[in-house]
Parts: C-alpha cells; structure tokens; sequence
C-alpha cells in the first residue's frame, strides 16, 4: 500500500495533521480543502494540491473523506462532481467523518452500487491525538476491506477497531461521544466544586488522576479548566452535533439517555451563550455560571 495515491478531502484541525502522517509514511496523498493555507501546509509536508474534488479522486485508490457533518460528506461524495462519480471503480473509500449512522450505510450502499468500497471510520482522540498518531478508530464495513485499509488506518491510529457492518463506526463514534460528554460535565463540576473549597486544584486533580477518577478527559481537559484556556481541539459546536446523532439514534431505538439527555442540554445551553466555537472542555463556563462562580474570562 507505501506507493497507492490517496485522495484526501478535508484538511481541517483533525484532517491536516492525519494526511500529513500518511504523506510522510510514503503514501502519495492528494489534499482538497477550501482553506488554501491548509493545502499549502499539507504540500510542505510532501503532498500534492488538487483544485477540485473531481481532479483529486480521478486517480485514486483509496478516498479519504473528513469534514463536519452529515450534509458535507453527503456534498461531497454524491453529485457530478463527487467522489462517486469521479473516483475509480474499486477505489476504497473511508470517511474518518463523524455523522449519522443511517447516513453512513445509506451512503455505503450508494458507493457500493457504483463500484466503490467503503468503510465508515470515525475517530476519537481530538487534535492532539491526530497530531501525535495516536486515534481511536472505529470501522464499519466488510472486514474485506477493513483489512485492506489497515496500513492506511495504521498511519494516523493507535487503537483501530472493525466494529462491524457499515454505519456500525458512527454508532460506536455516537457512543464515545456520549461518554466524553458526560465525562466533561463531571470533570467541571469536580473543578468548580474543588475552588470553590479553595482547594490546590493542581495537586487535587493529579491525586485523582492516580485513581479510580483518572480519565483521558480527566488527563487532556482538567489543565485547559483550571487555565480558562478554551482554544478549540475538537469545538463544542461539533460535539452538540455529535450529541444530535446520538439523542436522535437512541430514540428510533427506544432507548433511554437521562444523563446524556441532560449533559446535551448543557451543552445547547453552552452554544446558546455564543461559545460554540471553544473547545469541548468549554463545558465548564455553564457550570461555572449555573454556580453563580463566573470567573472564566
């Protein structure tokens, strides 16, 4: 797979620093983005500039798809000038995208009848774990082609996971998502409860760190809540989408979330107040405001 070209759409906060992990393990990787800086950076780093979807794909082996929602994969991948009307039949297709997962297998059968191979590949691990290689990777589709991709995966990953049929990535994405959710919301209100005892927040969270309490979350976000320091690693905009697929999936399941229906909530709550651009540890402002504790600036 080192000398395959890979047509790679999406070279945003996660997509840059993925494309430019498989431009230097020797992969020919071919970036579209509509911030031109972004190409430039991916050029920089031993990869090649398309001006379009279409001229990028045509050439392909594999397509790698990683923009923000639903309605974006689906714009880029269908219509005269997508990926499926454009790539070579036979070409592998994985969207590292996290959107619905009744959108990801509608969309595999689509690639399907037009001779692309497809697998649903969402990530976890936020921009720090694109930057150092080190995703969580969820995959839905034919192990077939699981194992074909595997070399790609390999390149940005650390944990890659073939989860099932297609759309059986998004919906373990949709769950990691409510877990990280919930698990910020507690982290917050450990924090605030913490100052509000005036307590050495550092030594505290580094003692429980050690323990039953220690978390990723807990390890990646609790220095961003006691700094006030909000700079978007995976922004809160995108995880109350995230937070949509997965109140919206559990309902056509008729399952019930009262803890995560209460954290989506919050987190609306935390856009409503202009924020959605902050990173996802954001979170913690709406329970500082809830504690009449506004001290964030």
């Amino acid at each position: 797979m080192s000398k395959k070209t890979i047509a790679f759409i999406g070279l945003g906060i996660m997509g840059l620093p993925m494309s430019t992990h498989l431009a230097r393990a020797g992969f020919d990787v071919v970036g579209v983005d509509r911030v031109a800086d972004n190409v430039a950076k991916l050029v920089t780093a031993g990869g090649r500039e398309a001006a379009t979807i279409a001229a990028a794909v045509k050439d392909a082996d594999v397509v790698i798809t990683m923009v923000p929602d639903s309605p974006d994969v689906e714009a880029v991948v269908t219509g005269p000038d997508g990926v499926f009307a454009n790539a070579p039949t036979g070409a592998l297709w994985i969207d590292n995208s996290s959107i619905r997962p009744d959108v990801a297998a509608r969309l595999a059968d689509s690639a399907r009848e037009v001779g692309i191979r497809p697998l649903d590949a969402p990530v976890s691990g936020g921009e720090q774990g694109a930057i150092d290689a080190v995703l969580s990777i969820m995959v839905g589709g034919s192990a077939e082609d699981f194992a074909t991709a595997a070399p790609i995966l390999e390149a940005v990953g650390g944990t890659i996971v073939h989860v099932g049929p297609s759309g059986s990535g998004q919906t373990v994405k949709a769950a990691n998502q409510l877990i990280v959710a919930g698990n910020i919301q507690i982290l917050a209100e450990a924090i605030v409860f913490l100052e509000a005892y005036k307590v050495d927040t550092t030594a505290a969270l580094k003692v429980l760190g050690g323990g039953l309490a220690g978390s990723a979350v807990l390890n990646q976000k609790g220095q961003k809540m006691l700094d006030r320091s909000f700079a978007p690693g995976f922004r809160l905009a995108l995880h109350h989408k995230d937070l949509g697929i997965v109140t919206s999936a559990a309902r056509e399941a008729g399952v019930t979330l009262p803890m995560g229906a209460v954290v989506a909530q919050l987190v609306a709550a935390t856009i409503s107040n202009g924020d959605g651009g902050l990173d996802h540890s954001g979170l913690f402002k709406i329970v500082e405001h809830l504690s009449g504790r506004n001290e964030t600036t």
